[in-house]
């Protein structure tokens, strides 16, 4: 999972990448988190147990956040020949405040559960925000669940008879996961089921609106600018890691970037290197042959007097923050898989670089047309855009996908115009397309 998350993010942020293959890049790395979810779902529900379990509370962009989970399993449902549907009631907030990755985890394992157990028919996301509280209902047409199941199937390990009829896989963790998350947020998650007919789950979320700025909503909705380099003399990194694929992956990171980099793959190894490569920071896996990773930062720090930086860099999740000789903290040490983001952040933290940036591509640009096809554009005729428009505000997103057909097949000189709400429509960003209209409508009547 290092390797294909890693690997993934590079691709991601590839300007070289043509626009039409961003899309299935993105589907990668969202499907690849939720494996690493269902990876992380023993370790989740044993620091739940041990009360070790902290949420990280983030300005969220909300519409961006549920259409990425709306790709993810249009996607999924399309390869079991399943309908997806996704229905908003009244309007999101732009920005609220959650924590991104245990919205996701919740989310995503039931829809996945949807999306397993059904074999025919569909699967329907409905969504309410009023009053600070977001309510999703996740309706799907498989097997449902027996009366008797009910009562534990919220219950780790736990998989009820359906799942011996759908031929289907799993750990059993997805739900005892989702249901502990959302009582932690102080939620409520509730299952009504027919067997025969499909089941309903429904979660009730205090996920509170941000009242930002237009700088700060640029801010926050801008892609992150990304790293080509830094000011200042080479740095050398000495990557030390047992396992060929991740100091490969590591070396693909970070020699782009300018980095004279060294691989080691022990802590052996790492020790011969240290003395004649000379390092300015050090990643350090810990389960290797020989010598482990805690015991070569020891000889580091205590024996050889070095204060080069040291970030443990392991999939040993428990290991983090634990008390060791070699005075690693838990601000050192980055859990496999390797945010690539977040390990650049610590670099440059550590070795107090200057980076040199370029605005991310954004395919989000104008709705992704050029000067020159902005300039092209033709608008449909008013009823047509009255009716997009009403579409629009209501959040139908199937609707307005439907009207945008039916848009093209009206004239040819519509194309540029109806590309360009495909592609705001493709990334759920409603309130853009509503933008986008209004503008253009305005400047229409101008002239």
């Amino acid at each position: 999972m290092n390797s294909i998350l890693g690997y993934a993010q590079l691709l991601d942020n590839d300007p070289s990448i043509p626009a039409h293959r961003q899309q299935a890049i993105r589907v990668i790395r969202s499907s690849g988190e939720h494996l690493l979810s269902l990876i992380e779902g023993t370790l989740d529900i044993a620091r739940i147990e041990g009360g070790k379990f902290n949420f990280d509370m983030k300005e969220l962009n909300f519409p961006d956040f549920i259409g990425q989970i709306v790709r993810m399993f249009e996607l999924q449902a399309a390869n079991k020949g399943l309908a997806f549907r996704y229905e908003l009631t009244g309007a999101l907030p732009r920005i609220v405040r959650a924590d991104r990755k245990r919205l996701g985890q919740i989310l995503i394992n039931i829809l996945g559960n949807a999306v397993k157990f059904t074999s025919s028919g569909g699967i329907v996301l409905r969504l309410q925000y009023a009053r600070e509280m977001a309510s999703f209902e996740i309706e799907d047409s498989g097997p449902g669940i027996l009366q008797e199941e009910i009562d534990h199937i919220f219950e780790p390990f736990s998989r009820g008879s359906a799942s011996a009829h759908a031929n289907a896989s799993g750990t059993g963790l997805g739900l005892p996961i989702a249901k502990m998350l959302t009582q932690l947020m102080g939620g409520e998650l509730n299952i009504r089921s027919t067997p025969q007919q499909g089941s309903v789950f429904h979660i009730r979320l205090f996920l509170p609106s941000v009242h930002a700025s237009a700088r700060e909503l640029k801010e926050l909705e801008q892609p992150a600018a990304q790293r080509t380099g830094y000011r200042g003399q080479r740095r050398r990194i000495l990557v030390v890691d047992n396992e060929r694929v991740d100091r490969e992956m590591l070396l693909n990171i970070l020699t782009p970037l300018g980095f004279d980099v060294a691989l080691a793959e022990s802590g052996l190894e790492c020790l011969d290197l240290h003395a004649s490569f000379k390092p300015d920071l050090i990643l350090m896996d810990l389960a290797m042959p020989a010598m482990d990773g805690w015991e070569a930062s020891y000889i580091l720090r205590r024996r050889q007097l070095s204060q080069v930086p040291i970030a443990i860099v392991s999939a040993n999740a428990f290991d983090k923050g634990m008390e060791n000789a070699a005075g690693i903290t838990a601000a050192d040490f980055i859990v496999k898989p390797v945010n690539v983001a977040e390990l650049l952040d610590w670099i440059g933290q550590r070795l107090a670089l200057e980076w040199i940036t370029q605005p991310a591509i954004s395919i989000e640009v104008a709705g992704g047309l050029t000067a020159p096809e902005l300039a092209q554009l033709v608008l449909p005729p008013a009823a047509q855009l009255e009716a997009l428009n009403e579409l629009v505000r209501i959040g139908y997103v199937r609707g307005i996908q439907n009207k945008l057909d039916e848009i093209s097949a009206l004239d040819a000189r519509y194309l540029h115009f109806t590309q360009t709400m495909r592609n705001f429509a493709a990334r759920f960003q409603l309130d853009a397309m509503a933008d986008f209209l209004r503008k253009n409508q305005n400047n229409e009547l101008q002239h």
